[in-house]
């Protein structure tokens, strides 16, 4: 598999920790990124730190942050699980862990993001102090109970407002008018791209597609990327209904396959 990329743990949704790294030795996966909830449930972190003694190398972790129950309502619990999560990500030698926000609650955005800011602001010093880039990422609208950033644009501001970083999905981008500028404004803090492609007429959601199946540019947009000087990991992240069809391991590796042609003739 290409060095520059990595696969997401989502690609083999509901599979222990030990299968997941059985999937990805079988690929040839060299670098992992991994969601918390295994880690903080009672003997999680320890299973996780276990199984990937001998490889493949943890990217980042994802967490969704004020979930239970939002931004506006949290009274701590967040944090308290992105400093064990942020911990954890420490030891398994990950260079970042990303969030989602949380949901909005009754907060109109501005106070929304504000509130954020200041819930994270103890957490972003904790993994910087740890090594640890601190992220969030862009999301659908659908996706509003859990996050608050629906545009590339509102991410990157919400990150450079909060003193984090971006990881870029791309699925949930690339149809955004201006989401070359946006890319090249908030490269600096850029520390993860994820691909997957979109069939055009889907409407599952989640409803990706393996790169090179749909209508996502990602040839192009792999190239700006790299153009501008991204230097970091392409995460696949796969599932949905096609990718259950067809099955997770074998979507994977055509995905990997697909990105290693692109990377490659873009000189990655």
């Amino acid at each position: 598999m290409h060095p520059r990329l990595s696969v997401d743990q989502l690609c083999f949704p509901g599979a222990p920790i030990d299968e997941f790294v059985d999937h990805c030795r079988a690929l040839g996966v060299h670098d992992v990124v991994l969601t918390s909830p295994q880690l903080l449930v009672d003997g999680g972190a320890e299973a996780v730190i276990t199984a990937l003694r001998d490889g493949p190398r943890v990217e980042a972790v994802n967490h969704p942050f004020a979930i239970h129950p939002d931004l506006e309502s949290d009274e701590g619990g967040a944090g308290e699980n992105l400093a064990r999560v942020i911990d954890v990500a420490a030891e398994l030698g990950a260079r970042s862990v990303y969030v989602v926000t949380g949901g909005r609650g009754g907060l109109d955005w501005p106070s929304a993001a504000a509130r954020f800011g200041a819930l994270i602001a103890p957490w972003v010093e904790r993994a910087d102090r740890h090594g640890l880039a601190l992220m969030v990422e862009n999301s659908n609208g659908l996706y509003a109970d859990i996050h608050i950033a629906h545009t590339l644009a509102d991410t990157a501001a919400l990150a450079e407002a909060s003193g984090m970083g971006v990881c870029v999905e791309l699925q949930f981008c690339w149809v955004e008018s201006d989401v070359d500028e946006v890319i090249r404004r908030a490269l600096p803090g850029v520390g993860l791209v994820q691909v997957s492609d979109y069939v055009l007429g889907d409407r599952s959601l989640p409803g990706r597609a393996v790169p090179g199946d749909g209508a996502i540019p990602l040839e192009r947009l792999v190239g700006d990327l790299l153009e501008l000087g991204y230097e970091g990991l392409f995460d696949i992240e796969l599932l949905g209904p096609r990718i259950d069809a067809e099955g997770h391991r074998a979507a994977v590796a055509r995905a990997a396959e697909r990105m290693d042609a692109i990377l490659t003739s873009l000189g990655a």
